[in-house]
């Protein structure tokens, strides 16, 4: 059998990742892997959400919901209550652009909404996207993309004035900062750990928040026993996560 918990595991934070799936295996008492598999790239992360071995793992509502991830089985939700922009199984996308820079596109006096909106609807300026190159991390993503192609009920490539495909988060927060692009959505944990971890997130500030919707989900392959998955679903929720819900809309 496989895991892997590839969705929040920067190196800087690796040893948490580590700890979270050892008191994993501790209280399920299950004969799982010694050691994560960390994929090297999106083609074998692709290949381990595929494979029927992999016992627990972490995967996007996006490719899920788009079929490209058959057979897979949602064991639990991941709780976001610790970082802005989270309410217990729901996530934010955080809207950023470089520090001064207006919606529009204006220099301007830096404006920080840093403080996610009320309820579970999405707070965006108006046509956010207009004559700026978005930075995402891949079309599948919830995140990076989905999240706000629904909250402007609009392709973002039919308001972007143009596309940079960078493959994660990191890569897109980065791509900003050193203006090869000029706005992200990007997931509120991959945010929190951003302005921890990665210097040049200080250089860009908060334009808006995507409606809450429910986060990545936990996941095990369609190889895997039921016993198995149900002794990892109720230790998953036993260490605090969220019994799976309905997908996100």
């Amino acid at each position: 059998m496989l895991a892997c918990l590839p969705m929040y595991d920067w190196p800087e934070v690796r040893a948490r990742v580590d700890a979270f799936y050892g008191e994993l295996r501790a209280r399920s008492k299950l004969d799982l892997p010694e050691a994560l598999t960390r994929p090297a790239d999106e083609d074998a992360l692709f290949t381990l959400w595929r494979d029927p071995t992999l016992v627990l793992g972490q995967a996007c509502w996006g490719p899920i919901s788009l079929g490209m991830l058959p057979g897979l089985r949602v064991l639990a939700q991941q709780d976001y209550s610790d970082v802005p922009g989270g309410d217990g199984p729901l996530f934010r996308s955080v809207l950023v652009v470089r520090r001064g820079v207006g919606a529009q596109g204006r220099t301007t006096a830096p404006a920080n909404p840093a403080t996610p909106p009320v309820g579970q609807g999405c707070i965006l300026p108006d046509r956010p996207l207009a004559g700026k190159r978005l930075a995402f991390n891949a079309r599948h993503s919830l995140s990076g993309w989905i999240a706000l192609a629904r909250d402007l009920d609009t392709d973002p490539a039919a308001q972007a004035a143009g596309l940079i495909e960078s493959g994660s988060h990191r890569a897109s927060i980065r791509a900003v900062a050193e203006a090869t692009a000029d706005i992200a959505a990007i997931d509120c944990r991959a945010w929190a750990l951003a302005l921890q971890h990665e210097p040049c997130a200080r250089d860009l500030t908060v334009i808006g928040w995507s409606s809450a919707r429910p986060g990545l989900p936990f996941i095990t392959g369609a190889g895997i026993d039921e016993r198995t998955a149900a002794r990892l679903q109720e230790t998953l929720i036993g260490m605090g996560c969220h019994p799976p819900g309905e997908e996100f809309s």
